[in-house]
């Protein structure tokens, strides 16, 4: 995470007070109090979150492997790349990439790395989600968690950067995925 530079130390809130709202299965609702740069006090409602890992694999023809599922909060079958949620805070995020890649593609990678770390909704969430991309896969058995029902689709990267253009996948973490990796294969200096 970002240092909070000499320059900032004007922006930053304190916590005075907090309480729990709400625990799920997946989030945590909270509100705080807190005492603002101006000295005034305000009510910040956040959601924590455990952290999410996620891969984009990629064939040596330079197809990705997509997954389709319904996702509720929005109502459609999105496309996306494979994706999950840490066990776990001090889950090694690698470890979570590994396991949602195998679970929700069946492939298992000869080769693994980091793309980058995003926060993915910074005004209400302290969710971060670890991007990975994979190659030298070994096709297996999808075996996705029960209460997951996904569909997996091969795309050339190509057509992907096409469908994140005209707004037919619109995941961030799949679109920030499908942009970095085309970034380092199709501009490799």
């Amino acid at each position: 995470m970002a240092m909070i530079d000499n320059d900032d130390k004007n922006l930053v809130e304190k916590k005075i007070s907090g309480e729990n709202i709400f625990d799920g299965v997946l989030l945590h609702v909270r509100r705080d109090e807190v005492e603002l740069p101006n000295g005034h006090n305000s009510v910040r409602e956040w959601i924590e979150h455990p952290g999410a890992s996620s891969v984009i694999p990629l064939l040596p023809d330079n197809q990705i492997i997509l997954v389709k599922q319904y996702r509720y909060p929005v109502g459609q079958v999105t496309l996306e790349v494979p994706a999950g949620k840490l066990d776990h805070k001090d889950e090694d995020p690698l470890i979570c990439a590994e396991r949602e890649l195998s679970e929700e593609t069946g492939y298992t990678a000869g080769k693994i790395w980091k793309l980058t770390t995003i926060a993915t909704t910074v005004g209400f969430s302290n969710e971060i989600i670890h991007l990975y991309a994979a190659t030298d896969l070994k096709a297996g058995k999808q075996h996705p968690d029960d209460d997951e029902f996904i569909n997996t689709v091969k795309v050339p990267l190509t057509a992907a950067m096409q469908l994140v253009e005209t707004g037919k996948i619109i995941d961030a973490k799949s679109i920030i995925s499908i942009l970095m990796l085309a970034q380092q294969i199709f501009h490799k200096k």
